[in-house]
This record gives structure tokens, sequence and C-alpha cells, in this order.
């Protein structure tokens, strides 16, 4: 009896480690998002440490280099989004309403500011960062899709043109700071989204933009590596 008691205050020891890990993983990853909106992808890593409460060695134990942790923030970040739009259709059944919470959660996740990682020195094919893509444009295209059947989302936009115009929304324009530009980000998001609603009153120049075709265009332009 007092062998099995033991052995269960010992598991009850071990599994302890393992929660206040995954916590100081979650601070890190939390700060290192705040960090590169407000500073890039080369933030000092030290600083990212230092805001999340964790000394060095913890993060690094958890992510060993700067790819990975921009990877996993970046991955977060796809994940949260592409959560909130499938909360908001199981919640209300509307698309339309599931594709508004899609943009607005990626405004206040400043998805404008993150994206262009995507496309910057980091490996950009990661198996683990190309699974989160292809759940987030997967999800965000069934839900056009049934947003056009639907009748309420015009038929001439695709994936590409929503996730473009989001992330630029978001991007604070030139010359002016974060906190002065959150107050008028949601606001235009809801003009953007008010015109992507059917029935359109104009036809639009060129085709529907899909993410092949933005693929394409960055591919087309290789961003040079930093040492």
């Amino acid at each position: 009896m007092q062998a099995a008691t033991t052995a269960r205050t010992a598991q009850r020891k071990a599994t302890r480690p393992r929660a206040d890990a995954l916590r100081n993983r979650e601070r890190i990853v939390t700060a290192a998002r705040e960090m590169l909106v407000e500073h890039g992808p080369e933030v000092p890593l030290d600083e990212v440490a230092r805001r999340a409460g964790v000394g060095n060695a913890t993060l690094y134990r958890n992510f060993p280099d700067r790819a990975a942790l921009v990877r996993e923030v970046l991955c977060a970040v796809m994940d949260r989004t592409t959560l909130a739009a499938e909360q908001a259709l199981a919640e209300t059944g509307d698309a339309f309403e599931a594709l508004s919470s899609f943009v607005h959660t990626a405004a206040d996740e400043r998805v404008g500011a993150l994206c262009p990682m995507v496309a910057s020195a980091f490996d950009r094919n990661h198996p683990d960062l190309e699974a989160a893509r292809e759940r987030c444009e997967r999800l965000v295209q069934e839900v056009m899709d049934r947003a056009v059947a639907a009748g309420q989302l015009r038929p001439d936009v695709g994936v590409g043109d929503l996730l473009v115009a989001a992330a630029q929304l978001s991007r604070p324009p030139a010359g002016t700071g974060c906190p002065s530009h959150d107050r008028y980000v949601h606001r235009h998001l809801q003009l953007f989204l008010d015109g992507l609603r059917a029935p359109a009153r104009t036809a639009l120049p060129g085709t529907a933009t899909t993410m092949e075709d933005l693929r394409r265009d960055c591919s087309a332009q290789p961003a040079t590596p930093k040492p």
C-alpha cells in the first residue's frame, strides 16, 4: 500500500513540471507575438524571455532557434483565427457571421504585421506551418462557399482577396503607431465586410484571387535570406 502511495506521489510530482512547462511555453509564444509585431522578426530573444517572465534557458529549451519560435507564433495565430470561424459557425450557423469573426480575430492577432514573416528567410514550407495554413485556408474556403450558396456573399471574390484585404487593413499606415491605428481597424474591416455582401452593386475588375495566385506571385520574387 505504501509503495503504491509513493508511486502515485512520484507520478503527481512528475506531471507538475509538464503543466508548468506548458504554461511557460504559452507565455513565451504570447510574448513573442507581441514583440514580433512591435519590432519585427529580428527582436532579441532575451527580450522575449524577459517579457514572458522566463529565463533564456527555458526559452531555448522550448525553441532551439529563432525560426522555431516564429513558426510557433504563426501556427498559433492561424489556429486561433480558424477556431474563431469554427465557433461562430457552430453557434449561429451563419456563414457570413463566421467569416466576419475570422476577419476581426485576424486583426486582433495582428496578421497584417505577422503575415510578411511567412515569406521571410524562415522555412515557410515547414510541415507544421503548412498544416496550419492548409487548415485555415480550407475552413475559410468552406465558409465562403456556404455564404455564396446562401446568397450572403458576392461570388466574385476568392480566399486570396479576403486574406490580402484583411492583412492590409489591419496593418498601420506608414508613419503611424499601432495604438493610434487600433481605434480604426475594426471600423475599416467592417466597411470592407459590408462591401462583400451580396448582391454586389458593381463588378470587380479582374478575377477572384486564389491562394495559388498569391503563392505564384510570391515565388516570382524570392526573399533574400538573412545572414
